[in-house]
This record gives structure tokens, sequence and C-alpha cells, in this order.
């Protein structure tokens, strides 16, 4: 009986374990496929948007060294706006806990490569990607923009966009290696995979709120 018990929970582990990387297959195809042509490496195709978007992320990591993701993505967002590829910028992160402001660091960074303060937005409900999709829209009030993050992440975010009939196109800012990047590709394959869920649920934001004017003039 045992061995029959352990040979039935080895082929269902083996099941799941099958159908969790046919999923990973899946959402990769179908979020690279639809990407391919809205995600830029050169600052000089990228097309003109009024508003940025950059995805917010920790400016440290827990050992306390300077995240690169973080530093990569200041760098990208300061390129764009000095070479008039966008007039003003919405931060979207995280700001759930009084002691970690995402938007906050990212600004300060931003106003240190010299981009003006009044050019700048910031959404502190960026809780995950897919909420900063939908408040881009429902309370800034943008149906078309530019997302500044890693490719990977681009991908994703633009991804989102579309099914919400929103118009984004992706600046790449430089990924990290391999080695120090490798849990976050992890995660990501399988939040492509949530974003389905959520999609198909049609999941809203946590938070969402009162409207905020974007003015870039």
């Amino acid at each position: 009986m045992q061995i029959l018990l352990k040979c039935r929970f080895k082929r269902i582990l083996a099941s799941l374990i099958c159908l969790i990387v046919a999923m990973i297959v899946a959402a990769d195809y179908f979020v690279d496929r639809t990407t391919d042509k809205l995600i830029f490496d050169n600052i000089d195709d990228i097309p003109h948007n009024k508003v940025g978007i950059v995805l917010g992320t920790s400016k440290y990591l827990k050992s306390g060294s300077p995240n690169r993701y973080f530093t990569n993505r200041v760098l990208a967002t300061a390129e764009l706006y000095q070479r008039g590829k966008i007039d003003c910028i919405v931060i979207s992160g995280d700001n759930s806990r009084k002691d970690y402001n995402e938007p906050l660091d990212m600004k300060n960074d931003l106003i240190q490569h010299g981009i003006p303060e009044n050019k700048i937005y910031l959404d502190y409900a960026g809780l995950r990607t897919y909420d900063s999709m939908i408040r881009i829209h429902k309370i800034f009030g943008q149906k078309s923009f530019t997302i500044i993050s890693q490719e990977f992440h681009n991908r994703r975010a633009i991804f989102i966009a579309k099914q919400k009939s929103l118009e984004a196109v992706g600046y790449n800012a430089q990924d990290v290696d391999m080695y120090n990047g490798f849990k976050t590709k992890v995660r990501e394959r399988f939040a492509r995979i949530k974003l389905f869920i959520d999609l198909a649920i049609d999941a809203q934001p946590k938070h969402l709120g009162e409207p905020i004017k974007v003015e870039c003039d």
C-alpha cells in the first residue's frame, strides 16, 4: 500500500511540476511576443511621450548595498527627460510603511540628476506593477506613456497596459547580471503567471483615490 501511495504521490508531483513549467513557458511566450516591438534599448529610436512612468524598487538591498535595479532606472529616466523623450515623470512605487518610500527615494535621486521637482509626480500606491498600470490611467489620467524599468519588467508592464487598452512603450534600463539578479528573474516567471490571473478576474488596485492632474508644460 505504501509503495502505491508513494508512486501516486510522485505522479501527482510530476504532473504539477509539468503544469507549472508549461504555464511559465506559455506566459513568457505570450508576453514576449506581444511586446517585442514596444520595447527600446536605443534612446534615439523611442518615440516621445508626454509622461514617463518609472516603476519603483528599493534603493538598497537587504545587505545594505545599493540596488542596481534602482540606480539604473533612475539613470534611464533622467536620460529620457534630458533628451526630450518625456516631459514629466510619474514615479510609481511602494510606500506601505512609514520607513519605506520607493517614490520619494527615486524623486530625490532624480532631482540630484537635474530633473526639476515640478516635473515629478509621486504615486505612493504602486504596490504592484499591475496596480501601477491601472493607476497611471485612472488616477493620473494617462492613456499613452513610456514605462521605464529593466526589459523583463517592461515587457510585463506593457502587456498589462495593452490588455487595459492603453498605449505604452518601454525604455530598458540597464539590467543586473544574472548572478545578482537570479532571484528577481525567478520571481518574474511567477509574476507573469499571476498577471493572467489578475486579468482574468479583472483585479483592481488595493488603493485608488482622487484623480491627480499631471501638468507637463
